[in-house]
């Protein structure tokens, strides 16, 4: 968790809820972000501190003016490890009179390559990061000291194999295949703020200045469910987030939203205070068809409610 989710608002729509200043077909961009540096961790890896625009390493044809802009990326019903998602994020813009963070919105894949990685090719496995060990390991310290930000979303699917399977899973032991599909959103309908990381990769078999050479990845931060119960429960089945997975994406409220994305913020213990999960009650949770489940399934219907559950379960 998290591994599936859904993202229909368009870039006009995150602008207005975010205050998006750069990176909306509609806004004025007479700003180019800063290029990564140079510079190194104390342990040997990149710390590419600055958004590099060269970001996308299978649009390879786009030219920099369309590099900049996410543009009509289409509603995304079953958003899967690997793919671009739209983020957004806060960082200086290159040559600007002022150092200040401006509030972005970028394509980044999703699957964390971290900077001192040989290749990418673990990143399916980096979809997510804990929250309560995402300050030390490695792969993600740097980037959450310095490179954090949300990933918006209308909700996320969670796949329940009821209270013996989940058992089974935290085991680590084998569970069956059957599982029944949830769509976990904000009950008013709200946008669901993952908070997130993002990370720099330079490709070192390409040459400077190919529009190949750098990745920038992200991740999903995840934190326990939450055991009280739902705002809006099914007809039938799970009555808290925990009863269907142990695991959940933390949903940052509007307030934490600032302090989260600005980079200059870099106290670790005060950072660690932002993971504090939501209050309790804000969400709703509604079986979906099994049809979600297969990643090449996309549309509106991923999202239509079922009146009950249409693989069994157990409770």
């Amino acid at each position: 968790m998290c591994g599936r989710y859904a993202a229909s608002r368009g870039p006009e729509d995150l602008a207005g809820i975010f205050g998006i200043e750069v990176g909306v077909p509609s806004a004025q961009e007479s700003q180019e972000p800063q290029e990564p540096n140079t510079s190194r961790e104390s342990q040997g890896a990149p710390d590419s501190q600055e958004l590099h625009d060269s970001q996308e390493p299978q649009d390879s044809q786009k030219s920099q003016e369309a590099r900049e802009d996410p543009g009509p990326l289409v509603p995304d019903y079953n958003v899967a490890p690997t793919k671009e998602v739209l983020v957004v994020l806060d960082r200086p813009l290159k040559d600007a009179a002022s150092p200040r963070p401006v509030r972005q919105l970028r394509r980044l894949r999703w699957g964390l390559v971290p900077s001192w990685s040989r290749s990418p090719e673990g990143a399916a496995r980096m979809i997510n990061a804990r929250a309560e060990t995402v300050h030390e390991k490695p792969a993600y310290r740097q980037a959450f000291a310095t490179r954090r930000c949300i990933l918006p979303a209308d909700g996320y699917y969670e796949w329940d194999t009821g209270r013996e399977e989940r058992e089974l899973e935290v085991e680590g032991r084998r569970k069956r295949a059957r599982k029944q599909p949830y769509f976990v959103t904000p009950a008013d309908g709200s946008v669901f703020a993952m908070a997130g990381l993002y990370e720099f990769w330079r490709d070192p078999t390409l040459p400077d200045g190919h529009p190949r050479s750098w990745w920038v990845t992200c991740s999903v931060i995840t934190t326990e469910a939450e055991t009280a119960p739902l705002a809006v429960p099914p007809q039938e089945g799970p009555r808290s987030l925990a009863d269907i997975h142990p695991r959940m994406p933390l949903m940052l409220t509007p307030d934490r939203w600032d302090a989260w994305l600005d980079p200059r913020h870099t106290d670790t213990a005060e950072l660690r205070e932002l993971l504090a999960p939501p209050p309790e009650g804000l969400m709703r949770a509604y079986p979906v068809g099994t049809a979600v489940s297969n990643v090449r399934n996309n549309g509106p219907e991923l999202l239509k409610e079922l009146s009950g559950p249409e693989e069994g379960t157990l409770f």
